[in-house]
C-alpha cells in the first residue's frame, strides 16, 4: 500500500513540475496533456532515486545509508521534490528534444 500512495505522490508532483516548466519555457512545443504525462513518468522516476520508495529502489538514499522506507514525513516531502524536479526535468528535456525534430 505505502508503493501506490508513494507512485501516487511522485506522479502528482511530476505532473505539477512538467506543467510548470511546460508554462515557464515557451519553446516546450508540448500539449498540455503530453507535459503531465510526462512529467508524471519524470515524477515516478525522480521520487523513486531521491526517497527510495519508488521502482528504482532509491538509488540516492541508499548511497546515503537511508533505507528510505515508509511513509512519514521527511519520505513524503523528498517524494514531492524528487517528482516536481524529475518531471520538470524530464518535461525540459522531451520539450527541447522535441523542438529540436521540428526544425
Amino acid at each position: 500500500m505505502e508503493m501506490i500512495v508513494s507512485l501516487i505522490i511522485q506522479a502528482i508532483a511530476g505532473a505539477a513540475g512538467g506543467g510548470i516548466v511546460g508554462t515557464l519555457i515557451k519553446t516546450v512545443g508540448m500539449q498540455t496533456i503530453t507535459r503531465l504525462v510526462v512529467g508524471a513518468v519524470g515524477g515516478i522516476i525522480g521520487g523513486g532515486v531521491v526517497s527510495g520508495a519508488g521502482p528504482l529502489g532509491g538509488l540516492v538514499g541508499a548511497m546515503a545509508g537511508d533505507a528510505g522506507s515508509g511513509l512519514d514525513m521527511g519520505n513524503i516531502i523528498a517524494q514531492i521534490a524528487g517528482g516536481a524536479i524529475g518531471g520538470g526535468g524530464l518535461t525540459g528535456i522531451g520539450g527541447i528534444l522535441a523542438g529540436m525534430m521540428k526544425k
